[in-house]
Order: C-alpha cells, then structure tokens, then sequence
C-alpha cells in the first residue's frame, strides 16, 4: 500500500466520522422532538487502490420500521376516538348522575311521589298542595336542566367538527407541500440527504396528528411520495391536497338532525372537495379518530340520551292527562260493534279496537291515530309502541265525514266496518269473518275540571301534551327540555284534588289516581331509547324506566371508559416500541459516539504517521 493510498483512506474515515458525528450530536439533540426518527449516515466501500480501500458517504438513513409506524397510526386513531367518546359520555352521565344520590333525576322523581303521598294523606292542606307544585317543577326544571346540557354537547361536537376540519385541512396542505419539496435519491433505498430527512420527519409528524382526526391508509412509493386515503378508500392528499368542508349549523336543538340528504339535513357534513369540482360526503364514512366520535356523540349516543328524557317526560305527562273511554256497544241488524265519541280527541290520540279474526280465531289490535298534517300520512307501524297492534293514520284536518270513509278505505280488508259522521262513528264487525270485542279512545284532558280524575300536571310549555305527529316530527322530541307544570294549576292549587264542581271536601281520588299513576301502573317505552327492543318494548313503572336509562347511561360511560383504557395501553406499548427502534436512546448515542472518537482517532493517528513518513523520505532525499 503506498502512503497515498493510506492517506487517503484515512481522510475518508475522517470525513465518515464527522459526518456519524454530526448525526449522533442531532440525534441527542433532538432526542425530545416529537416525531423525530433517529438518523444514522449511509456509507459505501470505495476502491483507493490494489492494497486496500476507503468509504464514502452517500447520505443519511432514517432507522424507521414502517409497519410498527402504520400499527402506530391506527392506534392513534383507535384512541383519539375512544378517549374523546369516553370524555363526553362521562359528561352524559354527570348529568344524569348516580342511582339513589342527591339531586339526581331520580331524587326529584322520588321527592315528586313523595310529595304526592303527602298530599293523597292530607287533601285540605295547603301546604300539601304547595308542596306537590314545587316538587313538579322541580321534576321539570331537572328534565329542562338535563336536557340543555345534552344539546350544550351536541353543540359542543359540532363545533369539534368544525375546529377538526380546519385543522385536517391544515395537515394535508403541509403532507402536499412536502411531497413537493422532497427529492428522491437517485441511488434509491432509504437513504436521502440531511433536508429531505427532515422534511420526511416533518410529514410523518402531520399524517400522525391526521391520524388523531380520522382513520386513514398512507402509502408510499419509490421515491418517497406518499398519498393519504380515509379509511373507506377516498383520496385526501398526495402531490395536491383535497379541501374538507363543514358547514357548521347554528343552534343544536333536539330536533336538528343529520341527514346524507344534504336538502333536508340539519346538521354539517364533513365533505372532500377536488379541484374538478366534484366532492364526497364523509360523515357516515368515518369509523375512527376525534372527527367520527364528535359524529357518532352528535348523532347517535346524544340523540339517544335526549330521547330517555324525552320518553320519560312525554310517559309522565301521559300517565297523568290520558284519559281512555270504552264504547257504548250497539247492534245494526246482524252487526254489532261500538259507538265511540271522538270529540275530545287530540291530535296524536287513538282509536282502540279489539276484535277476533273468525277465519283463524287470532285476536288482532287496531290503533286509530289522529293526525292533523296529512303530510305524515301514512304512518309507519312504529306510531306506537305496541308491538302487536296495526297502526292506520286518520287526517282530521278535512271534513268531518272524511274520518269515516278513510277509516272504511284502510279497515275494509280487516273487515270493519264504520258508519256514522264524527265525532260519532260506529265500529262494527263484518258477519262470518270478524267479532268486534272491544273499542275505545284514548283522549288528553286538558281540563281541570272535567269530572275525572285525569289532569293535564305537567304541559308542553302552556299547551297541552297529546304526543302529535306533525311534518316537522314527533311532539315527543325535545319535550324534556320544555315540559312545564300547568300554569293554570299554579294559579289554582286546589284544582290538584277538585275534578268537578261536586267534588267532596278531603276527597282523595285525584291523589290516589295521580299516586298511582306515578308509582305502580306500566307503561311501555320506545326501544330508541336502548331500553327493551322493537319486538318486546320495555313495560314497566315511570321509576322502574328511569332506573333502566340511568343504569344504562351508567354501563355506556363505564365501557366507553375501559375502551379507551385499553386502547391507550395498546397505544402506549407500540409507542414504546416504536420510540426504541426509531426513537433516540442516549445511552446507545453516546456509545456510538465514544466508538467514533477512537475510530476518530485511529484515523487521525494514520495521517499523523503518514505525514511523518514524508517528513523522513524528504529528509533522506
């Protein structure tokens, strides 16, 4: 080997060395950055001649394990869903509180009953009275209270859809930008030169927070581009970034709704716009990260928390005001049936009607539901929450004599029959195929006065509560949020114990109905509310249900809870993994360093002998 040649593979190990230098002295540097991959130089062998050979340094590589890295950011997703859910929902049971604590939902329901008791005990007493008042509203405030809380967290997602879309677009103008700036190594592989490694670090740093924002799919080609997909598939940024939209709505109230039709939906939709022109809904498309829990708190888990309150108000008030009248039977010829009066129907009250099908000997049910917006028509059997009744909507809004032919158009093939001109119609049976049993109507009383025990206790607002069904939706929605005691029992308190101008003095039928009514009778509670099911709604007390959405709102934060423990310990341990392949270790830094310090100064001591050798061969010369 000639002394040149030494000398020049140890001015390349000199340069190889600064350069690992300069890397390791970055790495401890940046060891606290987040997203921060370590570096190490890329160095090849190089000829210096027959009797040995140098290095050279080519550029830098990243230490990166791309697939812990894709793990990683499904995780992030997975998390940053569950942990947002579990915050809101924690939230939502905050504010139904614990069964049998203080100042709960259940609290005023049981100071209410109590407050009736009371009141069923000693009917003179003014104090009774007061006290009966003052506990219903403060049922009602509670309801209102709960129920402009669960629409604040609506509101509140909504407006996390909002901020996220702002920030997503964000992230993927930087993800577009920076494929634009980098350039590929035109020796391919991993390496690349110290600026692009950075930017490279920079962009995975971004798709990481869009990660937190939503389920995607990164893939990266040779020459280190990468396109970012959602999860269902759609493209949201490579060498151009697409434009997310949301078009935030105002007030968040319980009847505004998200619908894919965007003509009718009340809520924002998050879209993807190109710059073609064309752009896609990716509200329902979402499975993962903040901007799908923001959607499926605002439409779903929310929407249903609202609904408890509302069945709970709307079972309440009904108990108290529904009042059914069983027909008078008649007989036409060789007909009979029932005359029914339905002058005191409501819009969303019914016709009850029994009868038994002679053909099979089935007992079949039959729910005649008011309406007064033909608009609704025809109902969906779901109307009501008797599982086993089929459901005809009759529009009231026309002539009178209307009722009856309508009736006749969609009960003939049931084989009943109606005659007369309302509100007095008949029901009658059809000989040899049907047997009428029983009919009646259930109607809302909205007098204090009428000769019943029923009583319109609690209002929507000053009217009344019938549950109508109008194009805008079911009265029954955003109910708990403006249920109010009568005023007009306020301002007369004995009216809580007189039904009629001869009512006794101390008679208690009113309390003893309303006593009733709100401890032992059943009722039967939509399946929207996650309690019971479409083929076997729950049936049970006014207490018994709110005890069941309680305990269920409970369950949810609980589970929502443990869900994103889990996930955050999944999230944790491949953080750690990922940070001890791809992260900085200062001990393994600074042995690296100490192992170039000696090679640092082997080669350092080859030139100096170098060096020396020329000193003497020119000396002997």
């Amino acid at each position: 080997m000639s002394l040149g040649d030494a000398l020049s593979i140890a001015m390349a190990g000199l340069r190889a060395n600064q350069a690992a230098m300069s890397l390791v002295s970055s790495n401890v540097a940046n060891a606290e950055t987040p997203g921060y991959v370590r570096k190490t130089i890329d160095q090849v062998q190089t000829y210096s001649g027959p009797s040995g050979s140098g290095v050279s340094v080519v550029g830098v590589n990243r230490e990166l394990d791309a697939f812990l890295q894709a793990q990683l950011r499904t995780e992030t997703s997975g998390a940053s869903y569950a942990s947002l859910r579990s915050d809101f929902l924690n939230q939502v049971q905050g504010l139904f509180g614990d069964p049998n604590s203080t100042g709960t939902l259940e609290d005023s329901f049981n100071s209410l009953t109590a407050a009736v008791r009371a009141l069923a005990t000693s009917p003179d007493s003014t104090s009774a009275r007061i006290g009966l008042l003052n506990a219903a509203q403060v049922m009602s405030g509670a309801l209102n209270a709960m129920s402009n809380g669960i629409q604040s967290l609506r509101t509140g997602a909504e407006t996390g859809l909002s901020d996220s879309t702002t920030t997503a677009n964000n992230l993927l103008q930087q993800i577009a930008s920076i494929n634009n700036n980098i350039r590929s190594n035109p020796a391919g592989g991993t390496s690349t030169d110290t600026a692009t490694a950075a930017m490279l670090d920079q962009r995975d740093q971004a798709i990481s927070q869009l990660a937190q924002l939503m389920d995607i799919r990164v893939v990266t080609d040779g020459s280190n581009q990468v396109t970012v997909f959602t999860g269902s598939g759609v493209q949201l940024a490579g060498m151009q970034a697409a434009k997310l939209s949301f078009d935030a709505q105002g007030t968040v109230t319980p009847s505004t709704t998200w619908s894919s039709n965007a003509a009718t939906s009340q809520l924002g939709s998050v879209k993807v716009s190109y710059a073609d022109g064309s752009s896609i809904d990716l509200t329902s498309s979402l499975k993962s990260g903040k901007m799908a829990a923001y959607i499926e708190l605002r439409d779903k888990s929310l929407v249903q928390a609202q609904t408890q309150l509302d069945q709970f108000a709307a079972s309440m008030a009904s108990a108290l005001s529904d009042k059914t009248t069983a027909g008078t039977p008649v007989t036409s010829g060789t007909q009979a049936g029932f005359a029914l009066d339905l002058s005191n129907m409501k819009s969303g009250n019914t016709v009850n009607i029994s009868y038994t099908d002679t053909a099979t000997g089935a007992q079949r049910t039959v729910s005649v539901m008011r309406v007064d917006d033909p608009s609704v028509l025809p109902l969906p059997q779901t109307a009501t929450l008797d599982p086993n009744d089929y459901v005809v909507g009759i529009d009231f809004s026309g002539a009178s004599g209307s009722v009856t032919a309508q009736l006749n158009a969609a009960l003939n093939s049931r084989n009943l029959q109606f005659t007369g001109t309302a509100p007095n119609i008949t029901v009658l049976n059809n000989p040899n195929f049907s047997i009428v049993t029983a009919a009646s109507v259930t109607s809302t009383e909205t007098s204090l006065a009428g000769g019943s025990a029923e009583l319109p206790l609690f209002t929507d607002g000053s009217s009344a509560y019938s549950g109508a069904l109008t194009g805008s939706g079911s009265q029954m929605t955003g109910f708990a949020q403006r249920i109010a005691v009568n005023p007009a029992l306020v301002n007369d308190s004995d009216k809580l114990v007189s039904y009629s101008a001869s009512t006794a003095a101390g008679d208690t039928t009113r309390p003893d109905f309303i006593l009733k009514q709100l401890s032992t009778s059943k009722f039967l509670y939509s399946p929207s509310t996650g309690v019971g099911s479409t083929g076997t709604p729950y049936n049970g007390t006014l207490q018994n249900y709110l005890q069941q959405f309680v305990s269920l709102q409970g369950s949810n934060a609980q589970a929502a809870s443990q869900l994103s423990d889990g996930q955050n310990v999944v999230l944790n341990t491949l953080q750690q993994k990922y940070s001890t392949n791809s992260g900085v270790n200062m001990d393994d830094e600074m042995a690296h360093l100490l192992s170039l310090q000696n090679a640092y100064s082997a080669n350092a001591r080859v030139m100096s002998t170098v060096n020396q050798m020329y000193q003497t061969l020119m000396q002997a010369m």
